[in-house]
This record gives C-alpha cells, sequence and structure tokens, in this order.
C-alpha cells in the first residue's frame, strides 16, 4: 500500500475545475472506513487473513465509447507463522493481476522471513513491499476504490533482498538493500548483463497523538533512477487529513532517458458510524529530457462509503481525470470489500 506536482498548467481544465468548486464545498471532507482484518489462529503459531476485493466499474473518455467492467479485482490469503527466538515468517497468495499486467493470475505476492532482535529491531529477509508512499498497494489500506495511478514511479514495489527496521515510539528508521525498488521479478541473474542493486532508506515521526510524517530516498542503480517521497497525515475527531510530495530523477539506462518528474496528492476523510466520505485530489507529470510530457494526469475523486459490517465495506466513487497524454475521462465505480 500506488508522487505530485501543483498548479493548473494544462489548458482546457479551467471549465471542469468550476464545476468542481461547488461539488468540493458541499462534500466537505471525505474517505472510507477500515473494515476489521484479524488474523484467524490455526494453532502452532500459524494464522490467516485475507480479503476479497469486487467492483463495478464505468470509465467514460471524454472522446471514444464506454467500457464497462465488474467481476473480482483481487483475492489474497495471507499465511503468517510465530516461531522461537522471534523468528516468523509470512506468505502472499493472491489471485488478480499478476506482476506482469496479466489477468486472473495466482502468484506468491510475498515471502519473507523476519527475525526480531528486541522488541525495536528486527530484519526481514525476502520479497516484500516498499515501506514508501501513501497510499497502500492493497485496497484494505486505500480510502477510496482507486489509487492515483501514479504510484509506478514514485512509490517503491515488491522488491527481493533484505530490510531493516528500528522503531520507537516517536520515530522509526528503515533501510533496504534490493535487487530492484521497482521490479519484483528482478533477480540480478541475467547472464552478461553487471546488475547493481537498489537501495530504500525512510524515516518516520510520531510527535504527537494522530500526526505522522514519512520521507523516503529510493534508489535504482541499474537506471539510475533516483525517487523522494514525503508525505504526512493527521488524524482527529473522525477526519484524517493526509499530503504527499514526490519528485523522481532518471538515469541515462532508465525508460525515460535523463527524464525526471514530480506530483503531489491531497485528501481528507471524515468517518463516522459506518459512514465515511473522502475527497481527494492529485496532480503529476513525467518530462523527457527534451522537456516534453511523457506521462501526466490530475483528478478529483469523491467516494463515499458505507460499512455493512465489521468484515464488508461498500465504497461508491465517482473520478473525475484530466491529462493531455491520455486524454479527459470520467469514472464511476461501486466496490465490495470483505475482509477475513
Amino acid at each position: 500500500m500506488d508522487k505530485q506536482d501543483v498548479g493548473t498548467r494544462r489548458t482546457g481544465r479551467t471549465n471542469k475545475a468550476k464545476r468542481w468548486a461547488s461539488a468540493l464545498m458541499a462534500a466537505g471532507a471525505a474517505g472510507a472506513i477500515p473494515v476489521a482484518h484479524a488474523d484467524i489462529e490455526l494453532g502452532n503459531g500459524i494464522s490467516i487473513a485475507g480479503f476479497l476485493d469486487m467492483s463495478y466499474s464505468n470509465f467514460s473518455p471524454d472522446e471514444g465509447s464506454s467500457t464497462e467492467n465488474i467481476g473480482i479485482d483481487q483475492f489474497e490469503t495471507t499465511f503468517k507463522y510465530s516461531g522461537s527466538a522471534g523468528v516468523s515468517a509470512q506468505v502472499d497468495i493472491e489471485y488478480g493481476e499478476g506482476f506482469d499486467g496479466s489477468d486472473d493470475e495466482t502468484f506468491v505476492e510475498q515471502a519473507f522471513v523476519t527475525k526480531a532482535f528486541t522488541e525495536q529491531f528486527s530484519v526481514k529477509v525476502g520479497r516484500f513491499l516498499s515501506y514508501s508512499g501513501w497510499e497502500t498497494e492493497e485496497p484494505t489500506g486505500l480510502f477510496q476504490f482507486s489509487g492515483t495511478g501514479y504510484a509506478k514511479y514514485f512509490y517503491g514495489f515488491y522488491q527481493n533482498g533484505a530490510s531493516a527496521f528500528y522503531g520507537g515510539d516517536t520515530f522509526a528508521l528503515m533501510g533496504s538493500v534490493v535487487t530492484s525498488p521497482f521490479d519484483p521479478n528482478d533477480r540480478n541473474n541475467v547472464e552478461g548483463v553487471d546488475d547493481k542493486m537498489g537501495y530504500e532508506v525512510g524515516l518516520a515521526l510520531m510527535p504527537v497523538d494522530g500526526l505522522t510524517a514519512k520521507a523516503f530516498f529510493i534508489s535504482d542503480q541499474d537506471t539510475d533512477t533516483d525517487v523522494v517521497n514525503v508525505w504526512a497525515s493527521y488524524a482527529v475527531s473522525g477526519f484524517t487529513f493526509a499530503g504527499e510530495f514526490n519528485t523522481v530523477e532518471y538515469g541515462a539506462s532508465s525508460a525515460v532517458v535523463d527524464g525526471d518528474g514530480d506530483g503531489y496528492l491531497l485528501m481528507a476523510n471524515y468517518a463516522t458510524g459506518p459512514y465515511g466520505f473522502t475527497v481527494r485530489y492529485h496532480d503529476f507529470e513525467i518530462q523527457t529530457a527534451a522537456g516534453d510530457t511523457f506521462d501526466d494526469g490530475s483528478a478529483i475523486t469523491l467516494a463515499p462509503s458505507y460499512k455493512v459490517g465489521d468484515n464488508l465495506l461498500l465504497v461508491f466513487e465517482y473520478r473525475m481525470d484530466e491529462s493531455d497524454t491520455n486524454g479527459d475521462s470520467d469514472t464511476v465505480a461501486l466496490e465490495a470489500l470483505f475482509t477475513f
């Protein structure tokens, strides 16, 4: 658990922005309510947890025909083992979109072993998810149905390697040495290629109740790509506010040769009883070395939600995207998220 940029630089967005101004004033704050996600004890230190994510969506571009999708987006089961001497293990089995983008795949998403040396310090090895990014990779950690879509530029992904974590009451430090920060299929075993390692370091601060701030630096030595991800959140009286800023610089070996980019998001959520509401705005742009736009986009997302029970959450989403490279579009979605 999907980066950003400020200002209205793109043309053709003024009218839509005015339409949304009154909508946001009426909406107030925004977000989704988390559902229960507890481990089911099987005995002898073994437990399982998981979720089933289903949705209907209608994607309507300003130019072209609409498309509808309905079905299972993702099903995941997490197996955990807690052994002796501070040793534990976790394996996540997922059915959904594979790492290569193919649909309806069953694969090992995460698999790692952790050794806790003290209550504050631990080390894990295997395949694990990056610490970076405000928005989580899994739907169980999102405040709305969709991610921004810019995570591939600004967040680390599933990684193969080793990671260390040290945490206290008000701060935490983390660092990873991995085959690639962004490619879970990279095992540094390409014959005839001098593959280099990747790195991720992070600092988290929790100075007072409800306030969290994190900063990450990610470096992919193979492609000479460096990313900075910074975000902060504050939760008070049913509200959750969050902001995030990201910047990236690409090297000569990357897909965006010697390019760069930045992006940001602002989010507000209010939850009371079984009801919740989220408003999010995000914007990003990736440029080539010549200053041409490689990819860009901005969107306003409104997402009311209703918690049917401890384990079932319904989320409705309306999202309006604007992009010079991908075109403008509107998306309506209804999600049912069941956790166990």
